[in-house]
């Protein structure tokens, strides 16, 4: 590859912002050379690279930076035009696509994260509303996806942003469950998500960049126990 075509990602494994342009790389079939990051101890170049967050991800092409996620993945799709769409080429469904990825990043990710920093009645309200919005998502997604064999084929035939985002945050269903021991997308609940979910776990370029299980629960167990001793030494 050309030096002046050369693709970096400064990531951190385990951050689902990062997930996200991972798995858009890896989806386009985009070359990448990948740059763990230390978030306890940053490196110069994250710094340099990203001085106003100072946070991954950063992605770095033809020696330029760009960063925040949302921002990046539009930058792949419009940077490279061969291959697979990220964004749909319809108005509407592309206006549709980002309104729902700003759904779940405004919505969703936060009181999801709260959910497995905190316990008691913190944790429990932080669920009330994850259960809240999921069930708006549900119901838009019946809109957007369709049901039943809609959705397999959608994914198969259109996997792009949402499903990145989606995916990001909830693709570790099983190791939320076993940390936390809760179920954030019930199938009973929530059969279009949960059906959405099984779909994108049998993308190709989501296996890929799945880390094994035991990996997930070991830091996750850890950002838990970390959040818990932090907020029982602030009281």
């Amino acid at each position: 590859m050309a030096e002046q075509d050369k693709v970096i990602l400064h990531g951190m494994w385990a951050s689902p912002y990062a997930k996200r342009v991972e798995l858009a790389l890896n989806f386009k079939g985009i070359p990448y050379e990948y740059v763990e990051e230390d978030l306890r101890n940053k490196s110069d170049l994250l710094l340099k690279y990203n001085p106003v967050h100072k946070k991954v991800p950063v992605l770095v092409h033809n020696g330029k930076a760009i960063a925040e996620s949302m921002v990046i993945l539009e930058y792949i799709d419009e940077t490279w035009k061969d291959g697979p769409k990220l964004l749909p080429s319809d108005s509407y469904k592309r206006a549709q696509a980002r309104f729902w990825c700003h759904f779940i990043q405004d919505q969703l990710m936060e009181s999801t994260f709260l959910v497995v920093k905190t316990d008691g009645e913190a944790q429990q309200k932080a669920i009330d509303h994850v259960y809240e919005k999921l069930k708006v998502l549900e119901d838009g997604m019946k809109t957007y996806l369709g049901e039943g064999n809609a959705i397999i084929s959608g994914v198969e035939n259109n996997f792009g942003i949402l499903d990145i985002v989606f995916c990001a945050l909830y693709g570790a269903y099983k190791a939320h469950e076993e940390v936390i021991g809760l179920k954030f997308i019930v199938p009973e609940k929530f059969p279009v998500l949960f059906s959405w979910l099984m779909a994108i776990a049998e993308v190709e370029a989501v296996k890929i960049a799945t880390p094994p299980h035991e990996k997930t629960v070991g830091i996750l167990q850890l950002f838990r126990l970390s959040a818990l001793k932090s907020s029982s030494a602030a009281e």
